[in-house]
This record gives structure tokens, C-alpha cells and sequence, in this order.
């Protein structure tokens, strides 16, 4: 089912979307419709992705120094076991 919307925006925003549209061969009505259903989506995505408890409580388990360089220490790991 297809409602229709009445926005009120900037008129250079509206040109400027126009020429866009115009561009990539789509309405403004598509595009508009793909942004709302591409950031909405997004959101329910950001909803569904969670923490489980066990990640959670490993969250902060590890106290390192503030100038602990992991890059380096990953390197020696390395080097160490490809001697």
C-alpha cells in the first residue's frame, strides 16, 4: 500500500535533490522511500545485534597500561613462533 506524504523542505534542497534523482534515473519519491527504509532498517539492525551476557562480563577483564603497545607485543608472539 502506497501513502502519500506532503514534506515541507529548502527549496535549493529540493533542486538540488531533483538533479540528483534526475541523475541516477530514479523519482524523488524512490529515493526519498529508500533513505527512510535504509536508516529504519538500520535501527532495527542496531536492535537486534546485542551483547550476550557472557561478552559482557568479559568486558574489562584485562587491565593493561596505558602505554601498552599491542601491535608490538602481536609481533613478538608472531616472530616467536615462526623461529
Amino acid at each position: 500500500m502506497e501513502t502519500k506524504l506532503t514534506l515541507r523542505l529548502n527549496d535549493n534542497v529540493i533542486e538540488r535533490a531533483k538533479i540528483y534523482a534526475r541523475s541516477h534515473k530514479i523519482s524523488l519519491s524512490k529515493m526519498i522511500e529508500s533513505y527512510l527504509d535504509c536508516i529504519t532498517r538500520q535501527k532495527e539492525m542496531d536492535k537486534k545485534i546485542s551483547i550476550t551476557p557472557l561478552v559482557e562480563s568479559l568486558s574489562g577483564v584485562i587491565d593493561l597500561p596505558d602505554d601498552f603497545d599491542y601491535k608490538k607485543e602481536y609481533r613478538d608472539y608472531l616472530e616467536g613462533k615462526y623461529k
